[in-house]
């Protein structure tokens, strides 16, 4: 009697929540539509509060199949049109019409919201209907994919990126001579035109570029949730990484890289060659620093939310450019070896050890992090190969024309200015010599002990160094002229001198070093005027002449005059061809000579040129005057042979 007292003083709003909380219950039951209904229909026997809830069943039912029908007809109605070839399939509704777009991004929403619906599931026509509709809009989505990416794809601005990067040259000066044949590139080349050596660039730490429009990086996100959520992420990854990786590829071109097999790099040109590995450097500078790292920012964009599929899309987009680029690489390592290759290995190996750096952070493929460590293995054993190679090419060079006029030899320049440019990878090279370092170290002379804690490539330096003037000392063997040996020694190691003070290689192999050189080009011209001038000295001695001026004195002095006037000219016509080209070494040889012949020349003058000029033709025997051998003297050394006209002095 209470309890139907206190029922019927219910309000409306108290039956709202008994049909609620009924609902909720049978709802949360998760049972199918049949069983559901049928709960509530028991409900409702046992209180007349829940007398109506067939209606509201039956309300429902009717709601959900609305909502369905209608998100149904729009994919369907898209789908269609988009089918119909008198329709522009290729007009993007993305684009061209957000709206509809939008309307059909809701319509997939829905169906795939519906689907999970417990009420839904249990009648098996509209599943049917449901999964074909799916169906159909992943077919539609994935070509929309397709399309926005393939239609935003920005084109790279090669000439923009190059333009942004700061270029690095290193002269490397030669001069023409007959070499041999590992060292013949260098004998075609002029010490006026040089050589240079690019080592690329070096690109902006925020150098960044958008690789596709922003405005569609949005779209794609959309159209990729909604694939992911489908169950359709294997077509989603296969579509953006095949457009991606296309676009990847054309890039490459637009930088200069081939496809070319191992066969194909090995039977290139050097200079070709060379070519392409400069356009190598550049192009893993700008992929990893420019290219992937845009990839990967766009992969996070489009894929947020589904780390393990943003992470495969990427691998599977870089690996195809990132293999092209190895596959060179690789290809340069194993290839015959030459010197003039060290410079362009060595730049390949410090920009992929860079690259190597970025890549490992970006990329999780554990095969082509793999890869990538392996070619740089590679560049690096090819790099000592090549040092090794062209160690022995400076030790066994063996061409031999001597210079002719004692100058500098090509094999001097080339090595040096090799080494020179050397010094710009000692950090590298110190790195790939270090595990050699103990089987060169017998090879030190002890007067350079001092270098034996330095660095693999200091010592290395040393030991090519020396080699050199150990072929050098060989090739002065060629000369049958003495002073010519002495002078051909002198320009060569003062050449060496000079390069190693004038630049870092001084700091390698130290002020010690460099000292005990120039010692050597002062003994070389202690021994030049020895081999030289003593001849032409000795005629200007005292002894044999006498004090008398009695007929055999003046048959003796001008016997002697005779003889220095014929010595002086053959050394003034053979020396004039003769080439000292540093000026301060010329101009300390024209001293020293003048300091020992002209005083001598005054002196024996002054001592017996008065018996000589009061008779006839003593402009026969005294040619010449002190003043005109100083002036002389300069002639000397300029590498154009002269010849002294036959001057002579007017009896007083």
């Amino acid at each position: 009697m209470g309890t139907t007292t206190t029922t019927t003083s219910l309000d409306a709003g108290g039956e709202d929540r008994v049909m609620a909380a009924a609902q909720q219950i049978v709802k949360s039951l998760n049972t199918a539509k049949e069983v559901r209904e049928d709960m509530l229909l028991i409900f409702s026997s046992f209180d007349n509060r829940l007398s109506n809830i067939t209606n509201l069943i039956k309300k429902d039912s009717d709601s959900t199949g609305v909502r369905f029908d209608a998100a149904e007809k729009v994919i369907l109605r898209r789908n269609s049109s988009s089918s119909n070839p008198d329709t522009s399939r290729h007009s993007l509704p993305w684009e061209d019409s957000p709206h509809e777009a939008a309307e059909y991004l809701s319509a997939v929403d829905e169906i795939l919201k519906l689907v999970v619906d417990v009420s839904i599931r249990s009648d098996n026509e509209i599943m049917d209907r449901a999964e074909a509709a799916v169906q159909l809009a992943m077919s539609r989505l994935e070509d929309e994919f397709r399309l926005i990416l393939i239609k935003n794809t920005v084109p790279l601005d090669a000439e923009g990126l190059y333009g942004s990067i700061r270029r690095v040259s290193l002269s490397f000066a030669a001069n023409e001579g007959e070499i041999d044949e590992e060292f013949e590139s260098f004998g075609e080349v002029d010490s006026v035109r040089g050589c240079f050596h690019d080592r690329g660039a070096s690109l902006g730490d925020d150098l960044c570029v958008d690789l596709i429009n922003a405005y569609a990086v949005v779209e794609l996100k959309e159209i990729a949730d909604r694939m992911i959520r489908s169950g359709y992420e294997k077509e989603c990854v296969q579509t953006y990484s095949n457009v991606r990786r296309d676009a990847l590829d054309e890039y490459l071109v637009i930088l200069g890289v081939e496809k070319l097999s191992i066969e194909e790099v090995q039977k290139i040109e050097w200079k070709a060659l060379d070519e392409k590995m400069k356009k190598w450097i550049q192009a893993i500078k700008i992929t990893v620093r420019v290219l992937l790292s845009g990839e990967k920012r766009l992969c996070d964009q489009i894929f947020n939310g589904f780390d393990s599929i943003k992470e495969i899309c990427f691998s599977e987009t870089a690996k195809g450019c990132v293999m092209q680029l190895l596959n060179f690489g690789e290809a340069v390592a194993i290839g015959k070896r030459s010197s003039e290759k060290l410079f362009r290995i060595l730049d390949m190996y410090d920009v992929l050890a860079d690259a190597l750096l970025d890549l490992e952070m970006m990329i999780t493929d554990e095969f082509l992090c793999s890869e990538a460590k392996g070619v740089l293995s590679g560049l690096g054993e090819a790099a000592k190969g090549t040092f090794v190679e062209f160690e022995n090419a400076v030790k066994s060079e063996a061409s031999k024309k001597p210079m002719q006029n004692g100058e500098i030899h090509p094999l001097t320049r080339y090595v040096m200015n090799y080494v020179k440019l050397l010094v710009d990878y000692s950090k590298t090279l110190n790195l790939l010599l270090e595990s050699d370092e103990d089987e060169e170290d017998d090879g030190l002379q002890s007067e350079d002990s001092e270098l034996e804690t330095t660095t693999p490539f200091a010592k290395r330096l040393l030991l090519l160094i020396s080699s050199l003037e150990s072929n050098l000392e060989e090739k002065s063997k060629l000369y049958e002229d003495g002073a010519l040996h002495c002078i051909f020694l002198m320009n060569n190691i003062l050449y060496i001198v000079q390069k190693v003070k004038d630049s870092e290689l001084g700091k390698l192999l130290g002020d010690n070093w460099v000292r005990k050189r120039r010692g050597q080009v002062r003994q070389y011209a202690t021994s030049y005027l020895r081999a030289c001038w003593m001849k032409a000295l000795y005629c200007l001695k005292d002894e044999g002449i006498g004090s008398s001026s009695n007929n055999a004195s003046k048959v003796t002095l001008k016997e002697r005059f005779k003889n220095f006037n014929a010595c002086f000219e053959e050394i003034y016509r053979i020396q004039t061809g003769w080439k000292v080209p540093d000026p301060q070494l010329h101009e300390e040889l024209r001293i020293s000579i003048s300091e020992k012949v002209i005083p001598a020349y005054r002196s024996f003058m002054g001592r017996f040129g008065s018996q000589l000029e009061s008779g006839r033709n003593s402009g026969k025997y005294i040619k010449y005057t002190p003043e005109d051998l100083e002036n002389y003297l300069l002639d000397l050394f300029e590498g154009s042979p002269l010849i002294l006209h036959q001057m002579r002095r007017k009896n007083s």
